[in-house]
């Protein structure tokens, strides 16, 4: 029986939650499945402030997100 592991690695990340949505959402409609990491963890300092998020994809898929990821980024400039 051959083993095989997925590796999942960071292909976006932001310090607003809406930000990895919109991502998430774009990844999702040409196909490809990505997850949101620290969406729950918080660091409190007197007030509560989030860290940030990262939206992580399969490594297989990595290149071709990254590239529909800086798209959009282009479009909004």
């Amino acid at each position: 029986m051959t083993k095989t592991s997925e590796t999942l690695v960071t292909v976006f990340s932001a310090g607003l939650m809406h930000e990895i949505h919109i991502a998430k959402s774009l990844l999702a409609r040409h196909g490809i499945p990505s997850f949101i990491f620290d969406e729950h963890l918080k660091t409190i300092i007197g007030t509560a402030i989030v860290e940030g998020y990262k939206l992580k994809v399969n490594s297989k898929f990595f290149k071709q997100a990254r590239e529909i990821l800086m798209e959009m980024e282009h479009d909004e400039e």
